[in-house]
């Protein structure tokens, strides 16, 4: 009986820790956000239901191309709950991504969230690498009307392989995804991490690294 026992609380703290792995689920209709409140809390606190209105719920700008006048060739606009207040709690975002003749959305991760796009316009290669200790790269090109997933975590990119501008729609799977920019978090970091350190984790010169670290 006492094994049976251990065993039922090792099952319900797994269930209870996979439980909490990701945004809770919304326990009222919706939580607007209120960006105003004093109260801190895993997320955003809610704003009052009675003062909610139909623009907490709404969002216009995607139809409008992005500035892609950037040394990545790059535009990202992001629809996450700081630009509409009522995903709070509903575990999904989107993004309009641009991309000009050859533009790069570096690799980079989301650290909440898993995330599928859609190519609008335009062909575009995409990968992301799993984990250690395969790191094994996934790749593909897409064409107008082609899907592709990223699973949460993993480092991931895409370009435009054409010589004329590209377009994608992007839905993730939290109100707040994060993004990591694996260049800008290892080179540019506040304060920067020791260049000594950089040098010997990619084996490289230390005059490098120094150079990599003022571009970011």
């Amino acid at each position: 009986m006492t094994k049976q026992i251990a065993h039922f609380s090792l099952l319900a703290f797994a269930f209870c820790y996979l439980a909490f792995a990701y945004e809770p689920k919304p326990l009222q209709d919706y939580c607007v956000a209120d960006p105003k409140s004093s109260v801190y809390v895993n997320g955003v606190a809610c704003k009052n239901p009675m003062q909610t209105q139909a623009d907490d719920f709404y969002f216009s700008g995607l139809h409008l191309m992005g500035n892609t006048t950037n040394p990545f060739g790059l535009r990202v606009t992001p629809v996450t709950v700081a630009q509409l207040p009522g995903l709070n709690t509903l575990d999904i975002s989107m993004v309009r991504i641009d991309y000009a003749p050859w533009g790069l959305n570096p690799p980079h991760t989301h650290p909440r969230a898993t995330e599928i796009i859609t190519v609008l316009k335009g062909t575009l290669q995409v990968g992301f690498v799993t984990s250690y200790p395969e790191n094994r790269l996934i790749t593909k090109v897409l064409c107008k009307g082609d899907v592709f997933v990223f699973p949460v975590g993993l480092v991931h990119f895409q370009r435009n392989v054409r010589s004329k501008p590209a377009v994608a729609i992007g839905a993730l799977s939290s109100q707040n995804p994060g993004a990591i920019m694996i260049g800008n978090a290892v080179f540019g970091s506040n304060p920067p991490i020791a260049s000594e350190i950089l040098a010997k984790a990619f084996q490289v010169d230390k005059k490098l690294v120094d150079q990599l670290k003022g571009k970011f």
